[in-house]
C-alpha cells in the first residue's frame, strides 16, 4: 500500500506567487503519483481582505503596501515571470488589484464537488493569465462553467453569502495556526513550506514525509 498524505494549500486568488507554487507543487506531484497518494485541499486567505469590490490600481496598490519604487516593482514583475515560465504558467498583465472573497466561497463549494483544484486553477490562470476580475460575479461564473460546475448553482452561491461563514472561519484558522504568507503548503497538519518553491523541493519534502 502506497503511504498517503494530505496536503493543504493555504493561498490567495490574488497571490502571484501562489500560482507560481501552484504550478511547481503540481509538477512534484506528477513525480511522485506512483509511489505517494496526495489528497489536496485548497484553504482561503485574503492578502488583501478589505479591498473594495472595484478593486484597486496593481502599481498604486503594491507601492503603498511595500513601499517600492516603479523599478523595483518592474524588476520583482519580471522575476515572477521567470519563475512562471520555468513551471509552465505564463503570466500576463495584472493591471489591477481586486476583493477575492467571494471567489473563496466558489472554491469552498467546489471542493464538496470534486472540482476544487480545477477551479483553483482556472481561477489562478484567469486572473493572472488573463487579467480577469475574480471579483467579477460574471467572471467566476465563466470559469465555473469551464470546469464543469453547475452554472445556475454557482450563481446561486454568488446570489447569497452562502459559505462566507465556512470561509471566514477556515481564514482564522489558518492565520490563528500562523500562517501569514502565502502560499503556505502544510503536509499533514505538521510539515510547512512556504513560498513558491521549486518542483525538485517539494518532490523531495513529500518523499521524505512519505517515507518517515
Amino acid at each position: 500500500m502506497k503511504p498517503a498524505l494530505k496536503i493543504d494549500f493555504v493561498s490567495d486568488v490574488a497571490c502571484p506567487w501562489c500560482a507560481v507554487g501552484l504550478s511547481a507543487l503540481e509538477r512534484a506531484l506528477d513525480k511522485v503519483q506512483a509511489d505517494i497518494d496526495v489528497e489536496l485541499h485548497f484553504q482561503p486567505f485574503e492578502l488583501n481582505p478589505q479591498m473594495a469590490r472595484e478593486g484597486e490600481d496593481a502599481n498604486e496598490h503594491l507601492r503603498r503596501k511595500y513601499g517600492r519604487s516603479p523599478e523595483q516593482l518592474a524588476q520583482a514583475r519580471a522575476a515572477i515571470h521567470e519563475r512562471g515560465a520555468a513551471v509552465g504558467f505564463r503570466f500576463g498583465e495584472r493591471p489591477r488589484v481586486y476583493n477575492t472573497f467571494d471567489a473563496h466561497r466558489l472554491l469552498h463549494w467546489a471542493e464538496l464537488e470534486g472540482r476544487q483544484h480545477a477551479l483553483k486553477a482556472a481561477l489562478l490562470k484567469a486572473y493572472h493569465g488573463d487579467a480577469r476580475d475574480p471579483s467579477d460575479h460574471a467572471v467566476l461564473l465563466d470559469v465555473a462553467a469551464e470546469v464543469g460546475l453547475d452554472t445556475p448553482r454557482a450563481a446561486q452561491i454568488l446570489a447569497s453569502d452562502e459559505f462566507a461563514a465556512e470561509v471566514r472561519a477556515a481564514e482564522k484558522h489558518w492565520l490563528d495556526l500562523g500562517i501569514h504568507s502565502v502560499p503556505s503548503v502544510v503536509i499533514n497538519g505538521r510539515h510547512l513550506i512556504q513560498g513558491g518553491q521549486p518542483p525538485e523541493v517539494f518532490e523531495q519534502a513529500l518523499r521524505e514525509i512519505a517515507a518517515a
